[in-house]
């Protein structure tokens, strides 16, 4: 279904019965909806649930410039006041990981509990070099000169040599993401800092992460240290994408977080 919202027209998928609490799953950069097929399937079962091609992504639409978390939080509040969503449960992966950070610290009456994945929660120097690197070459050569690299970052040399069938899934989403989202996308994750102001929020959080998610696994270790309320799993062998790495422990750990009192 596609929702007008914060100006540019969203592509959302809805599962679940009506009136069941609302979940929102939020994608990464270079990916859509459907990396949450597995978790939506899993969960309609008990929650309503909210995927949406994050802007830039999948059918969403793909304005050009360099976007901010900003914009992105904006996003979603307005497409969750066009749906008549008032509270949610709110899991997102890499820059949707980053996205229900700032959008908690911003909006807290609008979440229930947060399960934040794979995401160091703030650029740094060195990564914002890298960012902008990526986006020169995205600039220059297309998607086609993001593709192998991108996999080779997300996931350890033995999935890649394996080569499990959601890596191809996972292949073309790549090759679909308008150069415009995965510019705009990237510029976000260049410049952003979430995690000083983490321990304020009030609301339940998970930290989730694949052990073999490189920095991130060691970096999200020491933000559950700084919010010592939170939770922390990791999912053995799962790399940055952990959700499509190890979909049954992954799933496994949202019901369980989710239903917890």
């Amino acid at each position: 279904m596609k929702i007008k919202a914060n100006g540019i027209t969203f592509n959302c998928q809805l599962d679940g019965r009506e009136g069941a609490p609302w979940l929102v799953l939020s994608n990464s950069l270079a990916t859509d909806l459907h990396m949450w097929d597995e978790q939506a399937e899993q969960l309609r079962d008990r929650y309503r649930v909210l995927r949406y091609d994050q802007r830039g992504h999948g059918q969403s639409d793909a304005p050009a410039g360099r976007y901010t978390f900003d914009l992105l939080i904006d996003d979603i509040i307005a497409l969750m006041d066009a749906l008549g969503v008032k509270r949610t449960h709110w899991c997102g992966i890499s820059m949707g990981g980053a996205t229900g950070m700032g959008a908690v610290r911003r909006h807290p009456d609008r979440f229930d509990r947060l399960i934040i994945c794979d995401t160091p929660g703030q650029s740094t120097p060195t990564t914002a070099a890298q960012w902008e690197e990526r986006i020169a070459s995205a600039q220059k050569g297309g998607m086609q000169a993001q593709l192998e690299s991108t996999i080779a970052r997300w996931f350890p040399p033995e999935t890649v040599k394996a080569n499990p069938p959601h890596l191809d899934k996972l292949r073309k989403m790549i090759m679909n993401t308008p150069v415009n989202g995965f510019v705009g996308g990237s510029a976000a994750l260049a410049n952003h800092d979430f995690r000083p102001g983490m321990r304020g929020v009030q609301r339940p959080m998970l930290y989730m992460c694949g052990e073999k998610d490189g920095h991130n696994a060691a970096t999200m270790r020491l933000m559950q240290q700084e919010f010592p309320a939170s939770k922390y799993i990791e999912l053995p062998g799962a790399g940055h994408i952990s959700n499509m790495d190890q979909p049954a422990l992954f799933t496994k750990a949202m019901r369980e977080f989710l239903s917890a009192t």
